[in-house]
């Protein structure tokens, strides 16, 4: 009986495992496939995170000409230099930061009597038939020791975004923001 030659495993020459239509063991593309999942709901967070944080940054840059506006009213600036009511606004405008508009600016100025007759609550806005507003805000910035209600309101587009973020709160996608000071003028 003839003897067959040894042959040693690592000279067998292996012959790969036939491969079924739906291979188990194959990830590749898994992890393209996995951020595909994940891409759509990170990029709506992502631009609700930048267009809240807009939305603050806005409401903090009134906030900050509110009270620059209001300390020219409070120390009878306002009224010695016998500001009307545009002369005024433009005073204001110069304290607005560069990224916001002064065409979009709108100013309430009244006096009261004492300080439970100041009317706070945002305003009522009427609009025209071109959907510009057409309210009539006052400006009567008072004298020596008068209570003064300064309203600044800033109209701000905002955009609609991935599930459902809508940050609007007047028509065509725009934002009212409002800062708003109670004072008493010194006697100047």
């Amino acid at each position: 009986m003839p003897v067959k030659p040894r042959i040693s495993s690592k000279h067998v020459a292996r012959r790969p495992a036939p491969r079924s239509r739906f291979c188990l063991n194959d990830a590749r593309g898994g992890t393209i496939v996995e951020f595909a999942l994940v891409a759509a709901p990170l990029i709506a967070l992502l631009l609700a995170i930048i267009e809240t944080s807009l939305t603050f940054f806005a409401q903090q840059g009134l906030e900050t000409t509110a009270e620059a506006a209001s300390r020219l009213l409070m120390t009878g600036q306002a009224q010695q230099a016998n500001m009307n009511a545009q002369t005024f606004k433009n005073a204001a405008c110069n304290s607005l930061p560069p990224f916001l508009s002064c065409s979009n600016l709108f100013i309430d100025v009244t006096t009261v009597s004492s300080y439970s007759g100041a009317f706070v609550a945002p305003p009522k806005i009427t609009y025209d038939k071109n959907g510009n507003i057409s309210n009539n805000f006052s400006y009567s910035p008072g004298g020596r020791n008068s209570i003064v209600v300064l309203r600044l309101m800033y109209v701000s587009s905002t955009f609609r975004g991935p599930l459902g973020l809508d940050l609007s709160n007047m028509t065509n996608n725009r934002r009212l923001l409002m800062a708003t000071s109670v004072l008493m003028t010194e006697n100047y």
